[in-house]
């Protein structure tokens, strides 16, 4: 099941060093505005939300949970590169499948046994 998240790419933008510097190096700003929407109700009842707290986020999908680091040395040193590669690490964890669009993340997420 594919769930599509819209995200405002150009409000996260601004906030991205060198216009708004927040000192982390890694772009919390920037990965805060743009997680904000993932809070979700799959068709199926499960919840999906994705928090971040320091450096890490947690992608929940149901009963499930990924999280990954914000890596500025493996990923970097763009910002919007950094959260991608974090956000696949989480959704693998969580058993899901992320892939980015303008303005869009989807995530591909197992279908629950009705049993």
């Amino acid at each position: 099941m594919r769930v599509t998240i819209a995200v405002d790419e150009a409000q996260a933008e601004a906030v991205l060093p060198p216009a708004a510097p927040d000192g982390s190096g890694v772009g919390v700003n920037y990965a805060h505005l743009l997680l904000k929407p993932f809070k979700a109700t799959l068709p199926d009842g499960r919840k999906v939300l994705c928090k971040r707290r320091g450096l890490k986020l947690t992608l929940t999908i149901g009963d499930r949970s990924g999280e990954a680091l914000l890596r500025r040395l493996d990923h970097g040193p763009d910002e919007k590169t950094i959260l991608r590669r974090a956000l696949e690490e989480a959704a693998r964890q969580a058993g899901a499948v992320v892939a980015f669009e303008a303005g869009l993340v989807h995530l591909d997420v197992a279908e629950t046994d009705p049993s």
